[in-house]
């Protein structure tokens, strides 16, 4: 079994948990990505979940 990404955390000030949590939500998202649920909930304007962390990442970018 592989062991995931290969993260280097030297020089990163977070907990080694936290990076792994942080992986295994972005792991589940990507999954969710991927699914007939979201592309039929993206088609019928329902999709809410992805749609607003792409809408913070871009209002983020603006800031910069």
């Amino acid at each position: 079994m592989s062991k995931g990404f290969d993260v280097n955390l030297e020089g990163i000030d977070i907990n080694p948990d936290q990076v792994q949590q942080l992986l295994k939500k972005y792991k589940n998202i990507k999954k969710y990505q991927k699914s007939s649920i979201f592309t039929v909930k993206t088609m019928d304007g329902t999709e809410d979940y992805v749609s607003k962390m792409i809408k913070e990442g871009e209002e983020y970018n603006a800031l910069d």
